[in-house]
């Protein structure tokens, strides 16, 4: 038991190395600080029912400490350590419960992956400067915040006039904070020094679409040119209509099929949210072939793979209809990032909302980088899809950009 423990101890180094330093507030060179850790995927059901942690420093009385908010089903539990006790619970978290880990630092996004056997892959993500808020998290700190009137958020029924959120709302203010929160991350990696071309595929009510809008243009002060794109023209009305009394020229609705929008021949960021089954694919196969600075997708109702999935060893699972429909749509976005990687783009699939609020709470995060694994990807990619017997439609769309990767990979095999 001693050497499986120092086994396992020995695997998590990695994470180890990474945490070092982050507690306390950073080195005394001015190294990476912590900004907010949130653990999750459980390694096995726990009989305290924990499904996930989140890790943030606050300052209680004066000192630098670390809270611990471990969600129980309904219930948030807390637990405030001493950083250097904070650190250790941490590593004590990833090798006993969890075997996920977003590890947000002043610097950069670390997404952390560990095996059943305790394998550890950790992806890294350069991110604008941030800094730790040292609250006590009595009010939650966010980008658009509590107190201050926002003109389109108090016209959706979001805030009242004096910029109070209304109670019906709060979930959907948490959902444009945390939308917020991942734009402001990839704001370094937009092109500098002109007018950026944004378009949202299947913007609906808009509200994503208008906080988008207000963040880049009057917080960040960028010149913008967005365009919704949606097929019911009674939306679109209303959206156009919105925009026009917040005198937001800049942002513009048109009544649309993604698949056949051909307004822009170039734009920067392409936003997807829950457009659903392969129109999800439709937009990220025009953003590809945009070279799209940034992807930004919430994808919906994937049920594609579901009438493709075909695997005897997996019929323990795929035999059950919800369970089936459920790894349908997990597979379908893994497929989705895979396929982005090898196209030449970072990829991370993030929680966009708590699970509790909506079960389409994940965003696939793009950004254009380089294609130095894109070989390897390829081969992992062909043996996944063969496994599972699947074509999807995001292969086929993009045949022409992936069959050289793919010829290449092949001829690796042989």
């Amino acid at each position: 038991m001693e050497t499986e423990t120092h086994n396992i101890q020995e695997e998590l180094r990695p994470i180890r190395e990474l945490l070092s330093g982050l507690f306390g507030g950073g080195s005394d060179s001015g190294g990476p600080a912590l900004v907010q850790a949130v653990l999750s995927q459980v390694r096995r059901s726990e009989p305290n029912g924990i499904t996930k942690a989140t890790v943030k420093p606050v300052e209680l009385k004066g000192r630098l400490i670390y809270q611990f908010s471990f969600q129980q089903g309904p219930k948030v539990l807390h637990e405030n350590l001493e950083p250097a006790a904070a650190e250790a619970r941490c590593m004590e978290l990833f090798s006993t419960l969890f075997r996920q880990g977003l590890i947000r630092t002043t610097e950069a996004e670390h997404q952390i992956l560990i095996s059943k056997k305790f394998k550890v892959n950790i992806k890294t993500v350069k991110t604008a400067a941030a800094k730790p808020v040292l609250t006590h998290n009595r009010k939650k700190n966010y980008v658009l915040e509590e107190g201050v009137p926002v003109p389109f958020l108090v016209e959706l029924g979001i805030m009242n006039a004096q910029g109070k959120v209304l109670a019906p709302k709060y979930d959907k203010f948490r959902q444009i904070n945390r939308f917020l929160e991942m734009i402001r991350d990839v704001v370094p990696s937009l092109p500098k020094g002109r007018t950026l071309n944004i378009v949202d595929f299947g913007c609906g009510k808009s509200y994503l679409t208008f906080a988008m809008y207000y963040y880049l243009k009057e917080i960040e002060g960028l010149d913008l040119n967005v365009i919704g794109l949606d097929l019911k023209e009674d939306v679109i009305t209303h959206c156009s209509a919105l925009a026009a009394t917040f005198g937001y020229s800049d942002l513009k609705f048109l009544v649309g099929d993604i698949s056949k929008y051909n307004g822009l021949t170039e734009v920067d960021m392409v936003v997807t949210l829950h457009a659903c089954d392969t129109a999800t694919d439709a937009a990220l196969e025009k953003a590809v072939r945009w070279n799209a600075s940034v992807i930004l997708s919430v994808p919906c109702c994937q049920h594609e793979l579901f009438s493709q999935i075909q695997n005897e060893t997996l019929s323990t699972m795929l035999d059950h209809g919800i369970i089936k429909e459920r790894f349908a749509a997990l597979a379908t976005d893994s497929i989705r990032a895979q396929l982005l990687e090898i196209v030449g783009y970072r990829t991370q699939i993030l929680e966009f909302i708590d699970l509790e609020h909506t079960p389409k709470n994940l965003l696939i995060r793009a950004v254009k980088g380089d294609s130095k694994n894109a070989d390897k990807l390829a081969r992992s990619y062909r043996e996944f899809v063969s496994f599972l017997q699947a074509k999807p439609y995001l292969e086929r769309a993009l045949e022409d950009r992936l069959a050289p990767v793919f010829s290449r990979a092949a001829a690796w095999e042989q």
